[in-house]
This record gives C-alpha cells, structure tokens and sequence, in this order.
C-alpha cells in the first residue's frame, strides 16, 4: 500500500477538505482502507464478494491491466487521439466499472465514520454520481479549452426530471480518479 499511499498524499488536503478525513489517515488513505476493509467481518466480505458476478480477483486482474495501459501512455507521448481514448477508459474504470461493483457495496458493509466508507460515499453521491451517469450515458464533452468536462445528469433518481449541466475541472476529476483508483485497489486486495 506504499505506493498507493505515496501517490495519494499529494491530495490529504482534499481528503481532510472534502471528505472529512483526518491525519493521519488522510497521509496513509490506502493503508486506511486496507486496514478497515481487512477488518470486516467474513460475512460481510462474504457479502461484498457475492454482490459481484465477476470474481474480484478478476476484477484486481482488470485494475492491474488497466494501470499498465496508463503506464504505457503516461511513457510516451501520445497524440490526441490515444490521449482522448486514454479520458474516456479512465472514466468508465473509475467511475462506471467500480461504482455498482465497488463503492456501492462497500458503502453499505463499513461502519459509519470510517475513512473508506467516507471515500465510497463522495465516489457515489453528486457530483462525482452524476459523472458517473454522464459517462454512462454518454452526455459529455470537453470544455472549448480542455480544462475539464461538461457533463449533463439528474441530481436525483426521478424518472421525469430533466437534465442539469455540471462541470468538472481537470484538477478536481484527477483527484475522483485517484481517490477511484485508491479505493477500488486497497479494497479489492483486502478481502
């Protein structure tokens, strides 16, 4: 969990700001999880594991190949096309693939207040929700300078409500993948 604790202090001010995570587990959030998601009982990693249809080792499979892809392009330089496939699997991975398979279940099983149902709760709540459904859906595009993405969704699940247009900055996107990526890696690999 080294790494993924080294790649996510960069945002513990956000963690502490957003999600009302506190030092120290805002500087060991992978750890954090690791530990807390560890901690369940069998039968709720029982329940974790059976909300899913696909193994989580395969699920851990598909995380690692994805990491190696980003790795890949993070390595070259790629041209916009690949950049622009590169935008498009990195949001559904983290957002679409993990949401219902994940963060939505995780949610459930972890004791309120812990710092791993805190990042499954903004993972699955607006606006980062929202996002998710807008990747889904496919109601996106880039903002005319590429700093972010305009998106369009329902703030809430009433089939007759219309369509509410949110943006996200690159900054703050960056930091729903890495808190995604963080969360779906120390949680897989703790059960």
């Amino acid at each position: 969990m080294d790494v993924l604790d080294r790649q996510m202090l960069q945002w513990s001010s956000r963690l502490r700001d957003d999600l009302s995570i506190l030092a120290p587990e805002s500087n060991r959030l992978a750890s954090t999880i690791a530990r807390e998601v560890g901690s369940l009982s069998s039968e709720a990693k029982q329940r974790v594991e059976d909300a899913s249809v696909v193994p989580i080792e395969d699920r851990v499979e598909e995380l690692r190949a994805f990491q190696a892809w980003m790795d890949i392009v993070r390595a070259s330089t790629p041209p916009p096309p690949v950049v622009r496939a590169q935008v498009i699997v990195q949001n559904y991975i983290c957002f679409v693939y993990l949401g219902e398979a994940c963060f939505t279940v995780l949610r459930k099983e972890l004791p309120t207040g812990s710092a791993t149902r805190k990042c499954c709760k903004f993972l699955t709540d607006n606006p980062v929700r929202a996002f998710r459904n807008a990747v889904a859906h496919s109601n996106w595009h880039y903002l005319p300078d590429f700093s972010g993405l305009e998106f369009w969704a329902k703030k809430g699940a009433e089939a007759d409500e219309s369509l509410s247009r949110f943006t996200v900055l690159q900054q703050d996107l960056s930091f729903w993948q890495y808190l995604a990526r963080c969360t779906a890696y120390a949680s897989y690999l703790s059960l």
